[in-house]
């Protein structure tokens, strides 16, 4: 029996956000707004974004005992996550610096801290959390052997959500399990670094060579354009609804978020990414991460 639709395997980070003007060039220094502090990272968000959607979600994720981390695991649990699966040790929770133009677009360096720390050892002790859950979903701001591991200890019915973010080669059982891969436009190119496709300005193309790879399905994220969703059987572009954006961070975690609680609700791919690119949109008119995302009744059509 499935306890939860959707575990998130993933980061944790308090993000440090500033506004300016313009973000700043190598060398240069530019003035910026207060500095405001929200929680976030890439796997956090997820588990928040699937929660205020109606999921059942769970997080296995490391914070440090901290002030970050307690901000952290209330934001969770005021989200309707269960942390049963959230380690607190004495490194210190990750930190996102974050600076956001006006157009919305941003800049992220990311100190990992404890989530570093979260090891194949921790997922092998998770193993209940892993059998009870319809769809496990993953990042790359943990480490790549502990990515492994989740999908070593992923039973046959489980379906693994793989969001390649940040960027990095990936070994062939991995890429086997992920249903789907996430990738962004760099994101792509990057993993097909090498391969004429990385040369191509057609995401159906990207998306072809990454499938030759072994892959079973994949989704291209492609901003305000949408979101392209290919398998064996073809590939389909999803147009994403126009909203005026204020701020992007955290949008794709949003998407993710969306489309990892509609695989496990049931839906096929090209429908779950028809409900995620409502999800991402929705995430981009509002400031901050998991604060901007969406409930069910709050998605542009």
């Amino acid at each position: 029996m499935h306890v939860y639709d959707l575990l998130v395997v993933g980061s944790a980070n308090a993000d440090l956000v500033v506004g300016v003007d313009r973000r700043p060039a190598a060398g240069e220094t530019v003035l910026g707004t207060d500095l405001t502090v929200h929680p976030g990272g890439k796997g956090a968000n997820q588990a928040v974004a699937a929660a205020r959607l109606g999921a059942r979600v769970a997080l296995l994720a490391r914070v440090g005992d901290d002030e970050h981390g307690r901000l952290l695991l209330d934001s969770q649990r005021a989200a309707g996550v269960d942390t049963v699966g959230v380690l607190v040790g004495t490194s210190p929770t990750g930190v996102a610096l974050i600076v956001v133009d006006p157009q919305g677009d941003n800049s992220i360096v990311v100190s990992p801290g404890a989530n570093a720390r979260l090891t194949p050892a921790d997922i092998r002790a998770a193993s209940s959390l892993l059998a009870g859950a319809r769809v496990v979903s993953t990042q790359l701001e943990i480490p790549l052997e502990t990515v492994c591991e989740v999908v070593r200890a992923a039973g046959p019915e489980t379906r693994v959500v793989l969001n390649l973010s940040p960027a990095a080669p990936l070994p062939a059982e991995v890429l086997a399990a992920c249903d789907p891969l996430v990738v962004n436009e760099h994101e792509a190119r990057e993993l097909l670094d090498g391969h004429a496709a990385a040369r191509s300005e057609e995401p159906a193309v990207w998306a072809s060579a990454l499938l030759s790879r072994g892959l079973r399905s994949v989704v291209v994220t492609l901003g305000p354009a949408g979101a392209l969703a290919a398998t064996r059987e073809g590939t389909v572009l999803v147009p994403s609804p126009t909203v005026e954006a204020v701020d992007t961070t955290g949008a794709g975690d949003a998407f993710t978020g969306g489309l990892a609680w509609r695989l496990a609700s049931g839906d096929d791919l090209e429908t779950a990414v028809r409900y995620a690119v409502r999800v991402g949109a929705a995430a981009v008119t509002r400031p901050g991460a998991q604060r901007s995302f969406p409930g069910p009744d709050a998605l542009p059509s």
